[in-house]
């Protein structure tokens, strides 16, 4: 890590313009704002299923049931309080990151507005099924993208570096504080919220090895002698202390 401790991508701090460059640079932009907006859609199929939402999405629907706002303008706001949380935490935020903060609470705004509630199991258990496995999706779509994490995820990691604690239990202690809080505020936990929890890291580990854009080659003798030139040039990568890195490890 740097002396100034930000989240590194492919080694370098993370800014809004990070990553802006090299030959990959159009598709890892159609990824991040697609896996975006699937994120946004997802989450809104898991809100009509009815069965229960994910960790943030229970906090979300308690907000905006208390505050009469929708949920993705909920999502958008509370996307930017936890970005203000990154200050004190050291924590720079890339393009990715803001365009987060907006595009999911847009995207879910949407969906919702086109897709009417579904009552019966057989119409609700498909639909979460799908939202649980677009979810997984679109985390691999745009973390794969390496434009930097969201604000949330980018909480995560970065009092993981500061705590000095696991990344799990970092974000055990975050979801299980949101999913108690949005509960109490009147959010749908139920066995959706239960499904998603087991389902999503093997599914966003798959989907991240899926979609991940390979590096340009490096330099010569910036490899162990032990990795090919090939090797090296389709190497994904995954900044040390990300989310992305967090689901590739064993």
């Amino acid at each position: 890590m740097s002396q100034s401790t930000t989240t590194t991508l492919g080694g370098s701090p993370l800014s809004i313009a990070s990553g802006l460059h090299g030959r990959h640079l159009t598709r890892r932009l159609v990824q991040l704002y697609v896996g975006l907006t699937l994120y946004g859609v997802s989450s809104a199929l898991l809100v009509r299923s009815g069965l229960g939402l994910e960790p943030w999405g229970v906090l979300h629907q308690g907000l905006a049931e208390k505050t009469g706002l929708t949920i993705g303008v909920v999502s958008i706001i509370v996307g930017a309080a936890v970005l203000l949380l990154w200050i004190p935490i050291r924590q720079k935020p890339g393009l990715g990151t803001v365009s987060n903060v907006f595009a999911i609470g847009i995207a879910m705004d949407g969906t919702l507005a086109l897709v009417p509630d579904v009552h019966g199991l057989a119409g609700q258990v498909p639909l979460l099924a799908l939202g649980i496995v677009l979810n997984g999706v679109a985390t691999g779509l745009y973390i794969a993208a390496r434009f930097g994490p969201g604000p949330r995820d980018g909480l995560m990691t970065g009092l993981h570096r500061l705590t000095g604690r696991s990344i799990r239990l970092v974000r055990t202690a975050i979801e299980v504080a949101v999913v108690a809080t949005g509960f109490a505020l009147g959010g749908s936990v139920g066995v959706g919220t239960v499904l998603y929890a087991l389902a999503i890291g093997p599914l966003a580990q798959y989907f991240l090895r899926w979609f991940a854009v390979p590096e340009a080659a490096p330099e010569p003798g910036s490899v162990g002698p032990e990795a090919s030139s090939e090797e090296a040039s389709v190497r994904p990568a995954v900044a040390p202390g990300t989310p992305g890195q967090a689901i590739l490890r064993p």
